[in-house]
C-alpha cells in the first residue's frame, strides 16, 4: 500500500510539473520566455513548448495588425500659415517582442502608441508645413502618406515595431474657416448662376427677335403673293367680264343698273333726290330701257 501511495503522490507531482511547465502559443501572439527576469528566448512560431517550473515564466504579446487611431482630429498649419484639421490612423505590429519589450517599459502596448502618435503627429506637422491646402488635400496626399509611413517606421523600428501604414482619413477646415469659405463658394456659384441667366436671356431675345424678323418677312412675303395672285385673278376675272359683256351691251349696262338699285336701296333710312327722268331710272321706267 506505502508503494502504491508513493507512486501516486509521485504521479501528481509529476503532472503538477508537467502542467507547469508546458504552454502553448496561439498563432495570434508571440511568447516570450522569461528566466529570473531575463529574457531567455521568444516562440515566434504557434505549438506547444515546454519550460522550467518556478524559475521560468511566459508572457505573450499581440502578433496581429494593430490601428492607432486618435479619434479626434489634430489641428495643423499649412505653409499659407492656414489651420487645417486632420484626422488619421495608423496600422502597427509588433515585429521583434524582445526589443518591444526592453524599448518599451516591459512592452506596454499604450505608451507604445503614445510614442508612434507623436512620431507620425512631428512628421505629420512637418509635411503639412511644407504644402499648400490644395496640395495637402488632393495634390500630394498619397505622397504625405507614403514619406510619414518611411518616417515613422524607421523610428519605430528602435521599439520593435513595424509601420504598415498612415492614412489621412480626413482634412477639414476648421469651422470658422469653412464658414466664410462656404459663403465665398456660395458668392462665386451665383455669380456663375447671373452670368449664365444673363447669357440665356441674351439668347431668347436674339432668337425671339430674330423670329420677329421671320414672321415679318413671312407676313410680308405672303401678303405681296396675294396681292400679286389676286391682281392676276381680277385681271383675269376683268377680262373675263369684258369678253362676256362685250357680246351683249345692253345686258351688261342692265346688271350694272341692277347692281346700282340695289347698293342704293339697301337701307331704308337712306334718302335719294333725283329727276324722275334722270338717266339712273332708266330700267324702272322701261324694261327695255327705252326713253
Amino acid at each position: 500500500m506505502r508503494n502504491i501511495g508513493a507512486v501516486l503522490i509521485g504521479f501528481i507531482v509529476a503532472l503538477l510539473l508537467l502542467s507547469m511547465s508546458a504552454f502553448t502559443v496561439d498563432q495570434r501572439e508571440y511568447a516570450m520566455i522569461f528566466r529570473l527576469g531575463e529574457i531567455v528566448s521568444v516562440k515566434r512560431t504557434p505549438g506547444l513548448y515546454f519550460k522550467m517550473p518556478l524559475v521560468e515564466n511566459v508572457r505573450t504579446f499581440d502578433k496581429r495588425i494593430l490601428t492607432l487611431d486618435w479619434g479626434e482630429p489634430d489641428r495643423f498649419i499649412t505653409s499659407e500659415k492656414k489651420n487645417v484639421l486632420v484626422d488619421s490612423f495608423v496600422k502597427w505590429r509588433i515585429a521583434d517582442p524582445a526589443k518591444f519589450y526592453v524599448s518599451v517599459r516591459g512592452g506596454d502596448e499604450a505608451q507604445a502608441q503614445a510614442r508612434l502618435a507623436q512620431t507620425v503627429n512631428d512628421g505629420l506637422r512637418a509635411e503639412f508645413g511644407k504644402r499648400t491646402i490644395h496640395e495637402v488635400v488632393s495634390g500630394e496626399r498619397d505622397k504625405i502618406m507614403e514619406i510619414l509611413r518611411q518616417k515613422a517606421d524607421k523610428e519605430a523600428r528602435q521599439m520593435g515595431i513595424e509601420v504598415l501604414d498612415v492614412r489621412l482619413k480626413r482634412v477639414d477646415l476648421p469651422e470658422e474657416v469653412s464658414e466664410s469659405v462656404y459663403q465665398r463658394m456660395e458668392a462665386e456659384r451665383k455669380r456663375v448662376a447671373n452670368d449664365l441667366r444673363s447669357q440665356g436671356a441674351g439668347a431668347a431675345e436674339k432668337i425671339r427677335a430674330d423670329a420677329d424678323k421671320q414672321r415679318e418677312v413671312i407676313i410680308a412675303e405672303a401678303y405681296r403673293d396675294a396681292q400679286r395672285i389676286k391682281g392676276e385673278g381680277d385681271g383675269r376675272a376683268s377680262e373675263i367680264y369684258a369678253s362676256a359683256y362685250s357680246k351683249n351691251p345692253e345686258f351688261y349696262a342692265f346688271y350694272r343698273s341692277l347692281d346700282a338699285y340695289r347698293n342704293s336701296f339697301k337701307s331704308k333710312s337712306d334718302v335719294m333726290v333725283l329727276q324722275p327722268d334722270s338717266e339712273f331710272f332708266k330700267y324702272m321706267r322701261d324694261a327695255g330701257g327705252r326713253k
